[in-house]
């Protein structure tokens, strides 16, 4: 009982390390008929043991239809919008701006990109466990969407809490697992974590969709 217990465990790590490369970085490690091994071996146990399964449990993700009723939930600080620029004498002035704050002498560096027309999305860990998913909303007050946004493989439904020591390559029975943060600035992640990104279709699956439609 406790090898399979330990089993078990072992399934939902790799299960979630595999999907964190497939979905997330985009560099599966594994066929898809490994990954599908791997998940139906895990629906089994948990099938066996119902007490065992967990709300974080990847097969506890839900793959039906979205729910098309939304609560109203505040956010826990105002999520803002970015200030748009459309012309260069606006980057200017921005940018005089910015030096004013900055000590006299500092070079800026800039990082550009093409711009994400997506929804904005803030989720809302505890103790790692995804506990709520929200839309921008107002910037205040935004629409509870955690039941969709299980939907999603890319939105991880648990992160770690704290790092783990990383077994050697050639350790027998090593179990990888997703690690989000950069080497050098690992650490303990917050009991309560709130973050936000865009939720957005990239365009071939955009453009799909419409031809499912037309």
């Amino acid at each position: 009982m406790e090898q399979e217990r330990q089993r078990l465990e072992e399934l939902r790590q790799l299960v979630r390390y595999h999907q964190y490369r497939y979905y997330v970085l985009n560099s599966p490690e594994i066929s898809d008929a490994a990954f599908d091994a791997l998940y139906r071996e895990l629906e089994a146990i948990e099938a066996r043991h119902p007490e065992w399964v967990t709300p974080d449990s990847p097969t506890q993700r839900v793959g039906g239809e979205p729910q098309p009723g939304f609560r109203r939930v505040r956010h826990p600080r105002p999520i803002l919008s970015l200030a748009s620029v459309t012309d260069e004498d606006g980057l200017r002035a921005w940018l005089d701006r910015a030096q004013h704050l900055l000590p006299k002498g500092t070079q800026l560096d800039f990082v550009v990109e093409p711009k994400i027309d997506g929804l904005r999305i803030v989720l809302t860990y505890e103790d790692g466990l995804l506990v709520l998913g929200a839309t921008r909303g107002d910037g205040e007050y935004g629409e509870d969407v955690t039941a969709n946004l299980r939907t999603v493989r890319g939105v991880p439904l648990r992160i770690p809490v704290a790092p783990s020591p990383q077994p050697s390559s050639g350790e027998e029975g090593a179990v990888p697992h997703p690690d989000p943060l950069p080497r050098g600035e690992r650490g303990q992640v917050p009991p309560r974590l709130v973050v936000a990104g865009e939720a957005y279709i990239p365009i071939h699956l955009f453009r799909a969709l419409n031809r499912q439609l037309e």
